[in-house]
């Protein structure tokens, strides 16, 4: 069990520290196997198949497989590594920021908060921050 940390109270956050590098290693080995042509032939044949070559969790290649962007990071993905897969699907990281941002934000709604300075601060804030603001209104 690790020492908590700071971020761990910021909702959305996945920080890539060494926890996470440590549960993500054979995700992002898979992710960066995609560097060459040959494997993302072999991917593109047989999903499933390919990836019985990577040691990853049943949560892990389920999340691969429904392409689960927040989930690969919650299960330890790195967003550099996992956007691999995002390309080899012909995606933008405007495409992979939208699906990211729940609610079926579309790849136009999410350009146009990021033109306008991001997400809103509410609901994003630390939960600490979020309990004590309610007992304010």
């Amino acid at each position: 069990m690790r020492e908590p940390r700071d971020y761990d109270d910021i909702p959305g956050t996945y920080v890539f520290d060494g926890e996470h590098s440590r549960k993500g290693y054979h995700l992002n080995m898979f992710c960066m196997s995609l560097n060459k042509e040959q494997n993302r032939n072999t991917f593109r044949e047989n999903e499933e198949a390919y990836l019985e070559g990577f040691a990853l969790s049943d949560a892990q290649r389920q999340a691969v497989l429904e392409r689960d962007w927040l989930g690969m990071l919650r299960l330890g993905g790195n967003i550099y590594y996992t956007f691999k897969i995002a390309i080899y699907d012909g995606m933008t990281m405007q495409h992979a920021g939208a699906a990211m941002s729940g609610n079926g934000t579309s790849v136009e709604e999410f350009q146009q908060m990021m033109i306008t300075g991001g997400r809103p601060i509410e609901a994003n804030r630390s939960k600490s921050e979020q309990h004590n603001n309610i007992g304010d209104q």
